[in-house]
């Protein structure tokens, strides 16, 4: 995986056609779509590929995000990603995704993941293996030190002056 400021980088993107909505810009659905690669570019890096789901019969769910929309993207936006890890444990990762335009710079989005990883036999969650949280150990150091995005942790609600 590459870094960027100590964060995880690396994924690309660009805004389809199909992705425009009646709006005249990015859906929100393909918001999503478009983190979905980021994870699954993030998970790759630390083991969680298709080899290792296939040999270990496991994988993660997403047990729960949170999405913030910043900025409009037009049609054949270049996007890029950067992913934070914010904590783990050996069933649960907290990662944070940003979303940029990759020519003018800004924040389009960001999005907070938390994932169970899973036994595909059973369906139930189950410690990730050992290579894996080694990976994740290793990724940990750098980025514990790193600040918490500010809308990491965010309750969804409307403030009453």
């Amino acid at each position: 995986m590459s870094a960027e400021n100590g964060l995880v980088a690396g994924h690309f993107d660009r805004v389809r056609a199909e992705w425009i909505d009646y709006n005249g810009h990015m859906n929100v659905a393909y918001y999503v779509l478009a983190f979905d690669h980021a994870s699954d570019h993030f998970a790759n890096g630390v083991g969680l590929d298709q080899a290792y789901r296939d040999s270990r019969n496991a994988s993660f769910f997403v047990v729960d995000m949170n999405v913030t929309y910043k900025r409009e993207l037009a049609l054949d936006a270049p996007l890029s990603f950067t992913t934070q890890l914010l904590d783990f444990d050996d069933k649960r990762i907290r990662f944070f995704h940003v979303m940029r335009h990759a020519e003018e710079g800004f924040i389009a989005a960001t999005n907070e993941i938390l994932t169970v990883h899973i036994d595909m036999a059973e369906r139930r969650s189950a410690p990730m293996a050992p290579e894996v949280m080694g990976r994740l150990e290793r990724l940990w150091s750098d980025h514990r030190h790193l600040p918490t995005p500010e809308e990491a942790g965010r309750v969804l609600g409307i403030r009453r002056r």
